[in-house]
């Protein structure tokens, strides 16, 4: 399908049922490859490896869907799998030729999504690589993402503005004496668009704007949140190291160099509109041609950054769709058993918590005979004191 045919459509949201199953069954692969992933996680395992094991998975799920229908609906691998790993803080996705292995005690942040016809399910998860319980600052850090994560999910709903999110995910972190990673943002997800035009930003700051925005029922957002033991200003330590882009549908040139035509062409042909990592191109001819692509804004690059050594970083992402009987979170995995140093005693921050994620249905529709209510649907469970 062609950008111009993309935009002609109609755009469909959450009112549509045939939408809401396909933002479930994207994020029903993804939730399942994030746990194969993590069972691959054992010191010695080259880290390209595991990433090209959450891919394939993906690739091979959403390939055996909607295979018999008369129009071509278009799947996959929505976001590369990601393992960025200690100070590292995201997108580290590494090329074939690398030989990197995971290590005990190592602290892994693993990004990916999926996309089901272009409606896309991310995560992101956090898991520390070693038996027993986490303790210190790892914990400490862990809990500070997961805790502003679960402020989020109460915060993002019909009526509530961007910034309010932005300002109460930094209250969370410092409560546990951690930072928000600056530059992290969440974007509102639409058909084929990862990073839609409504925005939460991690941290306000004069070099970072974004407008002001009220989420509307019916919207889908990958909320993205990043914390860090150290300054939260992470920095691009080598360029070499970026091997996730995606192309700027927007943006045309007359490439010079040969092997940069024929790796544009190939993004075109097998990555016309999602992020995608390098590693499935071909490694010589992408080194020589994608750096003309960059520098000329064809691709958009996806930076891996650093905080400084001996920081701890973590990284809870989630899809949580807007529905009318309020928000449903449809990705997430398990924490391990997390023993912080801090507790949370700010009555603001309790407060947010206890907040229900789903709403009481209004009206006094007839129950089903013999149907009992379970935990999850009607009113959300508030979460536990941390």
């Amino acid at each position: 399908m062609s950008d111009d045919e993309r935009g002609e459509e109609k755009e469909l949201d959450l009112s549509s049922p045939e939408v809401v199953t396909k933002y479930k069954s994207a994020a029903e692969i993804v939730n399942k490859a994030l746990q194969l992933v993590l069972s691959e996680c054992k010191p010695e395992a080259k880290i390209v490896d595991i990433c090209e094991k959450g891919d394939s998975y993906i690739r091979e799920q959403t390939g055996s869907m909607y295979k018999n229908v008369k129009k071509k609906i278009e799947r996959g691998v929505a976001f590369p799998t990601c393992l960025s790993v200690n100070n590292t803080v995201c997108h580290y996705s590494p090329l074939a030729s690398d030989t990197t292995v995971l290590k005990e005690g190592d602290i892994l942040k693993i990004d990916m999504g999926c996309h089901i016809d272009g409606f896309i399910a991310v995560v992101g998860h956090t898991h520390v690589l070693q038996q027993g319980p986490v303790t210190g600052r790892a914990a400490d850090v862990i809990t500070a993402a997961n805790t502003a994560a679960e402020v989020a999910l109460r915060l993002v709903k019909p009526g509530k503005k961007n910034q309010e999110v932005t300002e109460a995910i930094q209250k969370v972190a410092a409560a546990y004496d951690c930072k928000i990673v600056e530059g992290v943002l969440s974007h509102q997800l639409k058909q084929f668009v990862i990073d839609g035009n409504k925005v939460v930003l991690s941290v306000t700051n004069p070099e970072t704007r974004v407008e002001d925005a009220e989420f509307e029922e019916n919207e889908v957002y990958a909320i993205d949140i990043v914390a860090s033991t150290g300054d939260g200003k992470p920095r691009l330590l080598d360029e070499r190291q970026t091997t996730v882009y995606k192309r700027a549908v927007d943006q045309s040139y007359q490439l010079k160099m040969k092997a940069s035509r024929f790796i544009y062409s190939e993004i075109c042909q097998n990555f016309p509109i999602m992020p995608f990592s390098a590693r499935a191109l071909e490694e010589k001819r992408a080194r020589l041609g994608l750096v003309e692509c960059v520098s000329h804004d064809l691709l958009q690059p996806y930076p891996v950054l650093h905080e400084k050594p001996g920081d701890f970083v973590a990284h809870i992402k989630f899809t949580v769709l807007l529905m009318p009987n309020g928000s449903d979170r449809i990705t997430s995995h398990a924490l391990q058993d997390l023993q912080p140093t801090k507790t949370v005693d700010d009555p603001e921050i309790k407060a947010w918590l206890s907040l229900p994620v789903k709403t009481k249905k209004k009206g006094g529709g007839k129950k089903k005979k013999g149907k009992r209510l379970e935990k999850g649907e009607g009113e959300g469970e508030p979460m536990e004191e941390v």
